[in-house]
């Protein structure tokens, strides 16, 4: 009996050696979903650019565990998106997704990823649906509900006396989101609102309604190569000395290369700027200039480098056992990570509670720089979405 219960013993030693290096030995796979063709091309590209940057800070391991990140075009397109998605659950079993530019897109992949039982870290849209009725205890974001920022330049705007705006973004749900948050918080009079087409090319004729109503200022979210169009020909419309324009997220480091001086000046909203003073920017920042030609990292960039960061201290938090969701969860929720934007905090919809900030394009360092932004004022402290209400999650 002795003996049977010594090799019993045996056994279990034996087995539990075994399994302590096979867990450190295992691979954690993240799917990154982003835009690399088309004009979301220049988002994509920083958003991967930041990812890697990451994982170089990380040693190539994040939560201590080998790392593939596994990239994936979504086009723009949501079935292009959830048919990237399904294949990186069904072919790469991917542990977490990660990325997304577009709301629409992401309404296809989020429900797609948590509805198989795997993590969706969202690190741009912030459809409100994901932060109300849809939320879920799978999905986490590094950004922001999109309400939030033209919220934001909302509450400046009126501060600022302004009345008679004129509001003009791409028809689909972020555009939507972006004028339902402005309109929140702006208490002067709405001009007009003007839908266009996504990626439209020319403005011209919207460019043409808006001059003969002549409100006193426009408010515009036109991201990506969208905002370049539409900023150059505003300028070359002469309508920038007649009509001052605000803006969120159109005028950044994806479009100030482009843009050049038809940048200057130019007033946005958002959460992070390059020229934050904290050492987890200041890493990241000095970082990416020397990884990528000197070139200045963008919001899209500084929110991918967060999620693969709080990935990190998720995996960390469990000791690398990536079957322990709860726990992962969480450790999420306590956002316990240096985030390039400085410590912030989770609401119950899994969306970061934060500050938002009033940037101004203004001249670079040298003659022949492009204009960089830089932080004139915190517009809204520890700022909570207005969707968290409607979330189940408690």
């Amino acid at each position: 009996m002795k003996n049977h219960t010594r090799a019993m013993l045996a056994g279990l030693l034996a087995a539990s050696l075994c399994a302590a290096p096979a867990l450190a030995q295992q691979k954690l796979k993240i799917g990154f979903i982003s835009t690399f063709s088309g004009p979301g091309g220049i988002i994509g590209e920083q958003m991967k650019n930041s990812v890697e940057l990451a994982l170089d800070h990380l040693g190539r391991k994040v939560g201590g565990l080998e790392t593939e990140v596994i990239y994936g075009d979504d086009q723009q397109k949501p079935d292009v998106g959830k048919q990237v998605a399904d294949e990186m659950l069904k072919k790469h079993q991917v542990n977490f997704v990660s990325g997304i530019i577009w709301s629409n897109v992401m309404l296809a992949v989020a429900p797609t990823v948590t509805g198989a039982g795997t993590f969706m870290i969202g690190t741009n849209a912030g459809p409100h649906e994901l932060a109300g009725e849809m939320c879920n205890e799978l999905f986490f974001t590094t950004s922001w509900q999109n309400d939030q920022t033209p919220e934001a330049m909302g509450k400046y705007m009126t501060e600022q006396g302004f009345n008679d705006v004129y509001l003009m973004a791409p028809n689909y749900a972020a555009g939507k989101d972006m004028l339902t948050g402005f309109k929140r918080t702006f208490k002067g009079r709405i001009a007009g609102e003007v839908y266009t087409t996504v990626n439209q090319p020319d403005y011209q004729a919207e460019l043409a309604q808006l001059r003969a109503k002549n409100p006193k200022a426009l408010m515009v979210f036109y991201p990506g190569g969208m905002g370049i169009n539409f900023l150059k020909q505003y300028s070359q419309a002469g309508l920038r000395g007649q009509i001052p324009v605000y803006s969120v997220f159109t005028v950044d480091e994806t479009t100030i290369p482009a843009l050049k001086h038809a940048a200057l000046g130019q007033y946005e909203a958002r959460i992070w700027s390059p020229d934050m003073k904290n050492p987890a920017n200041e890493k990241y920042v000095s970082g990416y200039q020397k990884k990528y030609g000197g070139k200045l990292p963008s919001f899209y960039g500084a929110q991918s480098y967060d999620g693969i960061m709080l990935i990190d201290s998720a995996v960390r938090a469990v000791k690398g056992n990536l079957t322990d969701k709860k726990g992962m969860i969480a450790a999420m929720s306590k956002a316990n990570f240096n985030s390039v934007r400085g410590k912030y905090t989770y609401n119950v919809n899994h969306f970061p509670i934060e500050n938002f900030y009033l940037l101004k394009a203004v001249a670079g360092p040298t003659p022949t720089s492009d204009p960089v932004m830089e932080i004139q004022k915190t517009i809204l402290a520890n700022h909570k979405d207005n969707y968290a209400k409607d979330c189940k999650m408690k």
